[in-house]
């Protein structure tokens, strides 16, 4: 009888999420007027281009939290890779080249994160807490406290909303996003590194005990979520055609929710891929319903706050029926 009732918890777990999704685009279908703008291919598309950035991150935040860390810094992450993505290309450096540039710039923040964490073991909230403001600060500098508008490139078409009444056809930023959420999952279930993450998250001394090197993989985590992180840079970049110091500021709150709504724990030690990328679109879907609706900004954010508070409960509790 446990045995049944521990798999039908793992298949509510494993639903929850889409089963969440269903709901948040129910409520906004309710009203018939609102339902003639909302459920259409043109918004969904939008939809899913809103995602991609909060959903990159995601995936890179999802190995970290898995792990047992956290990474409050994403968001001054995301400013600074894209305003290095568009310097690049305002000095005329190929996109190909200016791309996998910004992509390396936020593997190596991820690396210095990883390197501090693992190498003095200091607590992740803390390290990341300072390089919140460092690379803030560093994106400012570099684009001298102003935006940085590069010629148009390659760069811009990732994110591209080409006929913007139909769904079809997405921009290659989604389909991209797609296939490394595929990988990042396969990454996860199938690999040595993946399980160590999984064991790491769920109790480190036992995982040190068993041979896992907790040093090195905590280092690695960190530098790989810094390439999504400069990945969701540059797709910011693609998206508003200019590097902006100022921008996604509290991305990274968005990204810890869609995790944690994913069925991931603050804890450590569980979540899913396709959870967060579920996780992120219920964010999208929040922000453009309520755009829809016709909320003022601060009612959105209010939203997403709430969100936010009821998805770490979501944790609490789930943690709490596994210890009884």
């Amino acid at each position: 009888m446990s045995a049944r009732n521990g798999r039908a918890r793992a298949l509510l777990n494993a639903l929850g999420p889409f089963l969440g999704l269903v709901l948040v685009i129910g409520l906004f279908s309710l009203k018939e007027d609102l339902r003639r703008t909302f459920l259409t291919g043109g918004n969904f598309k939008i939809i899913f281009i809103q995602t991609v950035i909060v959903a990159l991150g995601a995936l890179g935040m999802t190995m970290i939290i898995i792990s047992g860390g956290i990474d409050l810094g994403v968001g001054s992450t995301v400013a600074l890779t894209s305003v290095v993505g568009a310097t690049l290309l305002l000095r005329h450096y190929p996109p190909v080249v200016a791309g996998l540039l910004t992509i390396l710039a936020g593997g190596a923040i991820g690396l210095v994160n990883g390197t501090i964490i693992a190498g003095f073991r200091m607590m992740p909230f803390i390290v990341t807490l300072g390089m919140m403001g460092i690379a803030r600060g560093t994106a400012k500098w570099l684009a001298n406290s102003q935006t940085v508008n590069p010629p148009e490139s390659a760069v811009n078409a990732m994110m591209a909303m080409n006929e913007p009444d139909t769904l079809l056809p997405l921009p290659a930023g989604v389909w991209l996003t797609l296939g490394l959420a595929a990988m990042m999952s396969l990454i996860l279930r199938r690999t040595v590194f993946g399980r160590h993450i999984f064991a790491i998250g769920s109790n480190e001394a036992a995982a040190r005990l068993c041979g896992v090197r907790v040093q090195l993989q905590k280092l690695l985590v960190y530098a790989f979520a810094g390439l999504f992180f400069g990945l969701a840079g540059l797709m910011q970049l693609s998206r508003l055609t200019q590097g902006d110091p100022s921008v996604a500021i509290g991305l990274e709150l968005d990204m810890i929710a869609a995790v944690v709504i994913g069925g991931a724990s603050l804890s450590g030690g569980t979540g899913s891929i396709s959870g967060s990328l579920i996780g992120a679109l219920i964010m999208a879907v929040l922000r453009n319903g309520s755009n829809q609706m016709g909320l003022e900004t601060y009612m959105q954010e209010i939203v997403i706050g709430a969100v936010i508070i009821l998805a770490v409960g979501l944790d609490k509790f789930r943690q709490s029926r596994r210890a009884g």
